[in-house]
C-alpha cells in the first residue's frame, strides 16, 4: 500500500500506527485563524448549528495546514462538490506541490491528471506488497491523452454526475476538457488550441490504420485512437497527432482484444455527458437502473458500451456481451446499451433482534443495568466518533430491555440519548456542527481523524447519531418531530447521505459511491491507491439507521434511499471485503478478508493496528439489526474466523465480543459455546456491552442463523433458520396493524408499533403471526433422480461430474438430474423459485457448481419455463458449503403459470474447474422450493 504522504492522519479509531508497513508521520497541523465573532447561529427545529467553525478549529486544509478550497472551473462554481468520491484529488487539493490529481481509479482504466493532459493506464497483473498484506492494480501510464503544446499549471474539476467527471485544463491558449468514469472504457476530450496529441509510455505497435482510427498496443494493452471524419493520425516513435480541424473532439478506448476494434468503433463519437442511478424499493426487492446520458459528435449513434463491476452483473438478467476486462474488484463484463438494471432481495433490518428463549431474563438485566447506571455511560467521550460510539452502544439496548420489560430501564436509556444528541444538535455548547459554505459541509467539533481538516469518515461518525436517534423516534415520534430535533438529524443525513441532488446545501450522496457500490472514506482521495474504505460496516450502520430513521418517521423515500445503499453495499462488501465467491482476491494474496479496500486493491491492514482481530473485527462492528445481511455468506464467516485464529495464534482475546456475535450469524451455537466459555473475563469493545452481546449470541442461538434466501415485504423484517424451522420476524412502526408476506409463502401479522415473530417452515397463509408448515411445495433430492415432498430418508449424495476444464457456465454439462411429475400448484403472485443444495468439492480448487431449474407447466413434454442460476465456486477445504438462488439468476425464458399435471426439473453440473464434487440427497438441507401452493 502506498504509504499516506507527511501529515496525513488516520482514517479512525486510534492514534497511528502500523499500515501494513508504513508508520504514519506525525500530524504538525496548522490551525487556522479562529472564526470571526460575529459567527451566526442557524435554527433548524429544535436545535441549530454554526455558520462558522468553532474559535481554535480547522476546517479543509493542505497537508501543510493552509486553508483550501474547491478547485473547480467558473462553471462549477456555487455547485457542491463531491468530496469522498473515487476522483475527488481533481478538485481537492491536498498536496501543495500537486495541483492536478493524485491517481484515480475507474476501472478498468486508471488516470491521473498532470500539466500535460490525462495519464491512462489498465493496469492487468496484480502486485502483492507490504509483506504480503496487500495486492493492488497500481495506475501505470500506458500513454497520455492531451493537446500539442498544452502545459496547465492546474487541473480543475468542471462538470460531474453520478459515478462520471470532467477534468479541465488551461494554459491560456489551449484547453482541454475529458469525461472519464466509472466502467467506461472510452476517454472522450474536447479540445481547442492544438491538434489532438497521444505520447505513449513506449513505443506502440500499430495492430490498425484507417486514417483517422489508429489500432494501437501499448505496454500489451490494446488501445483504439478516434480522431474527426476527415483527419488522419500520424505516428512518430512514441508520438501520435491528428488534427482536429474545424472540430473540437476526440476518444480514445482501450480494448478487450484488437478483433473488438470495429465494435467499439460504432461508439466512438458517442460521447457521454452524464450518468444517474435510480433506484425503487418493492415487496422485498430492490432495484435500480444506471444510464449513462450520451451525444453524438458525428453521426446518429447514441449507444455506448459499458463494463459492469461484479456485483453488478451477478444481479443483473440484462444481455452482456462476451467482453470482459480485469480489475481490482475481479472481472468486469461489458453491456452494449446506455442502462442496465439490477435486482436484488432486499438486507433485512430490524431495531433490534427479537425476543427468545435464548436468554435468561435476570442475567440480561443484570448486564442492562450495569450498562445503564455506569458513572460515566459515555466513557469520556468528546469528539464526533467516539460520542458516536457510546450512542450507539446505548440505542442497541433501548429494545433489549424493551422487551423484557424494563421500561424504567429502557426510558432511563432514551433519556441519555437524548440528551447527548441535544448538546450535539445545539449550536454554542462544547460540542456542535459547524457549516462550512466552501466545501457545503457539516462538521462536527470537536472532529476527530480528519472529520475536519480532510473531510473524513463523515458516514462513520454520523451513522451513529442516525441510529440512536431512530431509536429514539421509535418510542418517541414528537421528538423525531422536523419541529423539534428531527430538523437536525435530517441536516447530519443530508451532508452523509444526501438524496437530492438539487439540495444546493449539500452533495448527492456524499460518500456514497452509486457505481462501486460501496462508500469511500477520504474526502481529498490523496493517495496513489486512490480512495480507501476500511470499516464497511460503520458505511452500513448509516444505511440501515436511514431504515428505520424513515420508517420511524413516515418517510418511506429516504427509507428506501436506506434499502438501496443496505442491499448494493451488503453485496459489495461480500465480494470485495470478504471475496465470498473467491473470484476476486488474486490467489498470490493468501487472504481471505480485506480490512481495507483501495481503487487499487485491498489490503489485509487497519489504519492503527497490524492486530488480526481488528482487521478481521473492523468490518463487522458495531454488531446492530443492519448486521444481519453478513449472515447471508456464512462459508465466507467461515473462513474468516479460521483464518483470524491461524493469523492470531488462537482465539479473539482483545474484540472476542465482536468476533463471537460475527460467528453467531453462521454458527451460533459455536459462538454461544465461546461466550459460554470466556464471558467471565473480557473487556468489551468500546462500542459494545455485555448485555448486547449475551442477547445477541444467546437469541441467534435460540432463533437460527439469518436465512438471507427467505425475504419479507417490509424492509424491517428478517428471518432466522434453525434446522427445518424458521422463525419470521418483523417490526411495524405503523399505527395500524399490518401482515408481511415472505417469499417463502409465509405470512406475520405484526401489531402497530411493535415486533412480532412466528415459526414454520413456509408455505401457506400461516394466520396472525404464526407462519404454517409447507403444503408441499418444498422438495427434497433422492439419490437416483426424484424431487419428493416425504421427509425421514438417510442422508446420501450424488457425484457432480468434471467440467474437464471447459467452460459450461449456462450449458448444462453431464447433469444431475432430479424430477417430479404429475404436480398441480397455483401459483403464488410474486413468489420465486428458492433452493438450497450442499455441495462439497473436497480440496478440488476452482469448481462452480450451477443449477437449472425448469417447469413443464402441463406435463405434454415441453418446458414452458426455464431458469438458470448463476454458479457457486466452491471453497478447497472438505466439508459442505450451501448453494442457493441467492447466487442470482443469470438467465431465464418464458414465463410462470399454474401447474396442471407439470413437471419440475432441477439440474445441476460444473460449470467450469476439473475436479468433481458431492451434491447432498436425502436431507433437508437440499430443498428445491417452487413458488406454488
Amino acid at each position: 500500500m502506498p504509504a499516506p504522504r507527511p501529515g496525513t492522519p488516520p482514517s479512525r479509531f486510534r492514534p497511528p500506527a502500523l499500515l501494513v508497513a508504513t508508520t504514519l508521520a506525525a500530524l504538525g497541523l496548522v490551525v487556522p485563524a479562529a472564526a470571526p465573532a460575529s459567527a451566526a447561529t442557524i435554527p433548524v427545529g429544535s436545535g441549530s448549528y454554526s455558520d462558522s467553525r468553532p474559535a481554535g478549529t480547522s476546517g479543509p486544509t493542505t497537508n501543510t495546514g493552509a486553508p483550501v478550497t474547491p478547485k473547480v472551473t467558473p462553471a462549477a462554481q456555487g455547485k457542491p462538490v463531491p468530496t469522498n468520491d473515487w476522483w475527488s484529488s481533481l478538485a481537492f487539493q491536498r498536496y501543495g506541490d500537486n495541483p492536478w490529481s493524485t491517481p484515480m481509479y475507474g476501472h478498468p482504466l486508471t488516470y491521473q491528471a498532470t500539466a500535460a493532459g490525462l495519464d491512462i493506464g489498465y493496469p492487468t497483473s496484480p502486485a502483492i506488497v507490504g509483506e504480503g498484506r496487500q495486492y493492488e492494480y497500481a495506475h501505470k501510464r500506458d500513454l497520455t491523452l492531451g493537446l500539442t503544446g498544452l502545459n496547465s499549471p492546474d487541473t480543475k474539476a468542471d462538470a460531474w454526475s453520478d459515478w462520471t467527471v470532467t477534468p479541465y485544463w488551461s494554459d491560456g491558449a489551449r484547453t482541454l476538457r475529458t469525461t472519464i468514469g466509472h466502467g467506461m472504457p472510452f476517454v472522450y476530450a474536447k479540445g481547442t488550441g492544438g491538434n489532438a496529441l497521444i505520447t505513449t509510455a513506449t513505443a506502440p505497435a500499430v495492430f490498425a490504420d484507417q486514417g483517422n482510427v489508429l489500432g494501437i498496443t501499448v505496454a500489451g494493452h490494446h488501445y483504439a485512437l478516434f480522431a474527426p471524419t476527415g483527419s488522419d493520425w500520424t505516428v512518430s516513435g512514441s508520438t501520435l497527432t491528428a488534427g482536429l480541424g474545424s472540430k473540437d473532439y476526440f476518444s480514445l478506448a482501450v480494448l478487450p482484444s484488437t478483433d473488438a476494434l470495429a465494435a467499439y468503433r460504432k461508439y466512438a463519437y458517442s460521447f457521454v455527458t452524464g450518468s444517474r442511478v435510480g433506484w425503487s424499493y418493492a415487496g422485498g426487492n430492490v432495484r435500480a437502473t444506471y444510464t449513462l446520458t450520451t451525444q453524438a459528435q458525428e453521426g446518429t449513434e447514441t449507444g455506448t458500451l459499458q463494463a459492469l463491476y461484479r456485483h453488478q452483473w451477478l444481479n443483473t438478467t440484462d444481455a452482456l456481451t462476451g467482453y470482459t476486462y480485469v480489475s481490482p474488484r475481479g472481472t468486469m463484463k461489458v453491456r452494449e446499451s446506455a442502462s442496465f438494471t439490477t435486482g436484488q432481495r432486499a438486507s433485512a433490518v430490524l431495531p433490534g433482534l427479537p425476543r427468545s428463549s435464548g436468554t435468561d431474563t435476570a442475567r440480561l438485566r443484570g448486564y442492562l443495568n450495569e450498562a445503564a447506571n455506569a458513572s460515566d455511560p459515555f466513557s469520556g467521550a468528546t469528539d464526533t466518533y467516539w460520542t458516536g460510539k457510546a450512542l450507539g452502544k446505548l440505542a442497541q439496548l433501548v429494545p433489549v430491555a424493551d422487551q423484557i420489560g424494563e421500561t424504567a430501564t429502557r426510558d432511563k436509556l432514551i433519556g441519555l440519548l437524548k440528551g447527548r444528541l441535544q448538546e450535539w444538535f445545539t449550536a454554542g455548547g462544547a460540542s456542535e456542527f459547524s457549516y462550512d459554505r466552501s466545501w457545503r459541509t457539516l462538521t462536527g467539533y470537536p472532529a476527530s481523524y480528519g472529520s475536519d481538516t480532510e473531510l473524513n469518515d463523515h458516514h462513520f461518525h454520523y451513522s451513529y447519531y442516525v441510529y440512536a436517534a431512530a431509536i429514539v423516534a421509535q418510542y418517541d415520534p414528537a421528538w423525531a418531530a422536523d419541529s423539534a430535533w428531527g430538523g437536525m438529524v435530517r441536516t447530519l443525513v443530508r451532508d452523509a447521505a444526501n438524496p437530492s441532488r438539487t439540495d444546493t446545501a449539500f452533495p448527492f450522496l456524499r460518500g456514497f459511491d452509486v457505481y462501486a457500490g460501496h462508500s469511500w472514506a477520504s474526502g481529498h482521495q490523496g493517495f496513489a491507491a486512490g480512495n480507501n474504505q476500511e470499516s464497511s460496516s460503520e458505511s452500513t450502520n448509516l444505511s440501515a439507521g436511514l431504515v428505520l430513521w424513515g420508517s420511524a418517521t413516515g418517510d418511506t423515500a429516504l427509507r428506501d434511499l436506506g434499502v438501496f445503499l443496505l442491499t448494493t453495499e451488503a453485496e459489495a462488501i461480500a465480494q470485495y471485503w470478504f471475496d465470498a465467491d473467491q473470484q476476486v482476491f488474486p490467489s498470490s494474496f493468501g487472504h481471505d478478508t480485506a480490512g481495507m479496500v483501495w481503487g487499487s486493491g485491498a489490503a489485509y491492514a487497519t489504519w492503527w493496528t497490524a492486530n488480526p482481530e481488528e482487521i478481521h473485527g473492523i468490518n463487522v462492528l458495531p454488531v446492530t439489526g443492519g448486521s444481519l445481511h453478513l449472515g447471508g455468506e456464512k462459508n465466507a464467516i467461515h473462513r474468516n474466523i479460521t483464518e483470524m485464529e491461524r493469523e492470531n495464534g488462537g482465539p479473539a482475546v482483545e474484540w472476542r465480543d465482536i468476533l463471537w456475535e460475527f460467528q453467531a450469524l453462521a454458527d451460533p451455537a459455536a459462538a454461544k459455546a465461546e461466550w459460554d466459555a470466556g464471558n467471565a473475563g473480557y473487556t468489551p469493545e468500546q462500542g459494545e456491552s455485555k448485555a448486547h452481546t449475551y442477547h445477541w449470541i444467546g437469541t441467534l442461538d435460540a432463533l437460527g442463523a439469518p436465512d438471507a434466501t427467505v425475504t419479507g415485504d417490509l424492509p424491517t423484517s428478517a428471518v432466522f433458520s434453525k434446522g427445518t424451522v424458521r422463525t419470521y420476524a418483523a417490526h411495524n412502526f405503523d399505527s395500524t396493524a399490518r401482515t408481511v408476506t415472505f417469499t417463502d409463502g409465509a405470512r406475520l401479522t405484526v401489531p402497530a408499533r411493535s415486533t412480532a415473530t412466528g415459526t414454520g417452515t413456509g408455505g401457506t397463509d400461516p394466520g396472525p403471526g404464526d407462519p404454517g408448515p409447507s403444503t408441499g411445495n418444498t422438495f427434497q433430492l433422492r439419490t437416483g433422480g426424484a424431487l419428493t415432498t416425504a421427509t425421514g430418508a438417510t442422508a446420501g449424495s450424488d457425484t457432480i461430474a468434471s467440467a474437464g476444464g471447459a467452460n459450461h457456465d449456462g450449458a448444462p454439462y453431464q447433469p444431475l438430474v432430479y424430477e417430479i411429475k404429475g404436480v398441480n400448484g397455483t401459483l403464488k403472485p410474486g413468489a420465486a423459485t428458492a433452493f438450497r443444495l450442499q455441495v462439497d468439492a473436497g480440496a478440488a480448487v476452482g469448481l462452480g457448481q450451477q443449477a437449472r431449474v425448469s417447469y413443464d407447466l402441463t406435463g405434454d413434454g415441453s418446458f414452458d419455463r426455464t431458469e438458470t442460476y448463476h454458479y457457486f465456486a466452491t471453497d478447497p477445504v472438505t466439508g459442505w458449503e450451501e448453494y442457493s438462488q441467492a447466487r442470482g439468476l443469470k438467465s431465464a425464458t418464458g414465463a410462470l403459470g399454474d401447474l396442471k399435471g407439470g413437471t419440475v426439473r432441477l439440474e445441476v453440473w460444473h460449470a467450469i474447474g476439473n475436479g468433481t464434487a458431492k451434491l447432498q440427497t436425502g436431507t433437508d438441507r437440499s430443498v428445491l422450493v417452487v413458488p406454488y401452493a
